[in-house]
């Protein structure tokens, strides 16, 4: 019952958000909530007995808990100082001068705009954090993409390929995860992948040119002006410009930037170190620091309480054990004839599962018992863990509501959950089916 309670849990949330039948924040509390008290009438104690009303009342440290809210404390923070930071940055004229230098360099031609954005998400993403790569992206190439008139969610979905793709390599969270609970070195997982990893970064370069052209053939049909006219500044804005500490705010991006790629302090610090100083140095008086915390207030709260949403949403369903029974019936529901099809099954519903659990969940409890019924027809359990990366909190983590970064992508795009997913989920699939049949003729992953 947990099982149909969880699958069903992630089908009406996914439905309401795409629908738009609730807010992402409205959905991921409202409905694993009815849910978890519906599962309360079936979750035993040790002794075997349902309690329902201890279990309702547990709830409530599921949410809060380790697991729930209290696992994206720390990224709420993060996201809220990074959007005061970059907001007191935009205020201050910063990216003004940078969008004139990123025009001159590729144009005004929206398919090598687009080929830009995925080199430069790959480039970004080395450091293995989509948190980064987002906080880096989106803020330095959105004033470009509407000033062009390229949709955002062209933007969004393009970065969310290049970085789900890179997120594959050895030091990426799913891969590190998949070589802890096989017990191997990541290495020895990865290095068959390289091929397949090579051949989805050229799809997501095809993939990205495609975006771009169809963005130049809807904006030629629109007779869309492709060409950059500054935004005219209303007198309050003209006095909010720093034109004069430019380059010293451009070092304060880049020493935070430096500072997420290799000071090993938390993003949630750094933000708030930046944000301080970018206000201090810009605004010094503290009524018109005030005034530039009230302008950007309305996006940083919507922002963290979507996450604070997931945190509960996630809280709900591995306290309730829906996770683990959902992955336990989907290792049932595979017949012992498809078995050494397992590797294949494993590529194909990787990234769809990204939907459904978190990397934890997924790497630490659904893959080893992959691995250990596959060991059982004759495939080795490496082929189940290659296969899984292909596709599972890889490709899918950018489109997934259990991961705050997802959040903070369609946050920092400015667009909706629901048309972020409907966009970028289908080239999100074939971009892991593709690194699937490459792996499986190169012999990375058996079948």
């Amino acid at each position: 019952m947990l099982a149909i309670l969880g699958f069903l849990t992630v089908i009406l949330l996914l439905a309401a958000v795409m629908s738009k039948k609730l807010s992402p924040t409205a959905a991921l509390i409202s409905v694993p909530l009815v849910t978890g008290v519906i599962a309360s009438f079936f979750i035993k104690d040790e002794a075997g007995a349902v309690n329902v009303l201890a279990n309702i009342k547990a709830l409530s440290g599921y949410i809060t808990g380790a697991g729930g809210i209290g696992s994206v404390a720390a990224t709420g923070v993060m996201f809220i100082f990074s959007i005061l930071f970059f907001g007191v940055l935009t205020d201050a004229g910063t990216f003004r001068p940078i969008i004139r230098g990123i025009l001159r360099i590729i144009g005004r031609d929206p398919v090598k705009i687009t080929l830009g954005t995925a080199v430069l998400a790959m480039i970004v993403h080395l450091d293995g954090s989509g948190a980064v790569t987002f906080l880096i992206c989106i803020p330095a190439l959105l004033p470009l993409y509407d000033a062009l008139h390229m949709r955002r969610t062209t933007l969004a979905t393009v970065v969310a390929m290049a970085a789900g793709v890179m997120n594959i390599m050895p030091w990426g969270g799913p891969t590190i995860r998949a070589a802890a609970a096989m017990g191997v070195d990541v290495m020895e997982l990865f290095k068959p992948l390289i091929l397949p990893v090579i051949i989805g970064l050229l799809a997501v370069l095809v993939f990205a040119f495609l975006l771009g052209r169809g963005e130049k053939k809807r904006m030629a049909a629109n007779d869309a002006q492709i060409a950059y006219h500054e935004e005219v500044l209303s007198p309050e804005a003209e006095a909010l410009l720093r034109p004069k500490l430019f380059i010293v705010n451009i070092l304060l991006i880049l020493a935070a930037v430096a500072a997420l790629l290799f000071s090993g302090f938390a993003p949630a610090v750094i933000f708030m170190i930046a944000f301080v100083l970018a206000m201090v140095i810009n605004y010094p008086k503290p009524a018109m620091q005030a005034e530039r915390v009230d302008a950007h207030a309305k996006e940083a709260l919507m922002m963290a309480s979507v996450l604070f949403a997931a945190g509960a949403f996630t809280g709900i369903m591995k306290g309730t054990g829906m996770i683990e029974a959902m992955a336990n019936a989907l290792v049932a529901v595979i017949p012992q004839a498809l078995g050494r099809f397992f590797p294949v099954i494993t590529g194909v519903v990787g990234m769809p599962a990204s939907l459904l659990f978190d990397p934890d969940s997924f790497y630490y409890g659904v893959l080893p018992v992959l691995a250990t019924t596959a060991e059982n027809f004759g495939i080795s359990g490496l082929s189940i863990a290659r296969a899984a990366v292909l596709g599972q909190m890889t490709t899918g983590f950018p489109v997934s509501p259990l991961t705050a970064a997802t959040f903070l992508l369609t946050g920092l795009a400015g667009i909706d959950l629901g048309e972020h997913q409907k966009k970028t989920i289908p080239l999100a699939f074939l971009l892991t089916i593709l690194m699937l049949l490459v792996a499986l003729l190169s012999g990375a992953v058996e079948w």
